[in-house]
């Protein structure tokens, strides 16, 4: 599927383009919005490839990785980068992450994020199962995928290295059925 389009009240999910480098950076390039995420800030070069292999995924056939823009309706800023990955094992499956700008923390703007890309996976492209993984400490993630009724399943111990030290990751997961009983799809 591309190009993907999808809004909500606030928010809209966009492709990315190589405009995009310097506002990316500003996410990934941060120690306080990677503080939780199992890699370390990024340099501007580093972001760059980045955004490069995504737009060469975007028209992969078939399409394995969906690296979106999170922007803001109003002014077409973008705030955030979403992604969702098919699983090669796991039939009808995606892993789901987001980052945002944490200037713009603390406004609901990461539920919204959340909804739009299960959005994609469930009533886009027929997926059974999208799930995610955070650090144990990020407990604004948690309520975030609380929110959109994600279950927490469990832990994978020591499941990434970050700063030389091994850390946990807490599994929250949505099945489709969950996806449309919730109605969050509407």
């Amino acid at each position: 599927m591309y190009p993907v389009e999808r809004s909500s009240a606030r928010l809209g999910l966009r492709e990315l383009t190589p405009d995009d480098v310097d506002a990316v950076h500003a996410i990934y390039g941060s120690a306080e919005a990677t503080e939780h995420l199992s890699f370390e800030p990024r340099t501007r070069d580093q972001v760059k490839k980045i955004v490069a292999r995504s737009i060469d995924a975007a028209t992969a056939t078939p399409r394995t990785e969906y690296a979106l823009a999170v922007i803001k309706r109003d002014t077409a800023e973008l705030i955030g980068f979403g992604r969702l990955a098919t699983d090669p094992h796991q039939q009808r499956g995606a892993t789901m992450g987001f980052a945002l700008r944490p200037d713009v923390w603390g406004r609901g703007y990461g539920v919204e994020t959340v909804r739009l890309l299960l959005s994609v996976g469930f009533d886009d492209l027929g997926l059974h199962r999208i799930w995610g993984a955070r650090s144990p400490l990020n407990e604004a993630s948690a309520r975030t995928m609380a929110a959109v009724s994600m279950v927490e399943e469990g832990t994978i111990r020591e499941h990434v290295l970050k700063a030389g030290k091994w850390r946990d990751s807490v599994v929250h997961a949505i099945l489709d059925r969950e996806w449309r009983s919730a109605g969050a799809s509407s």
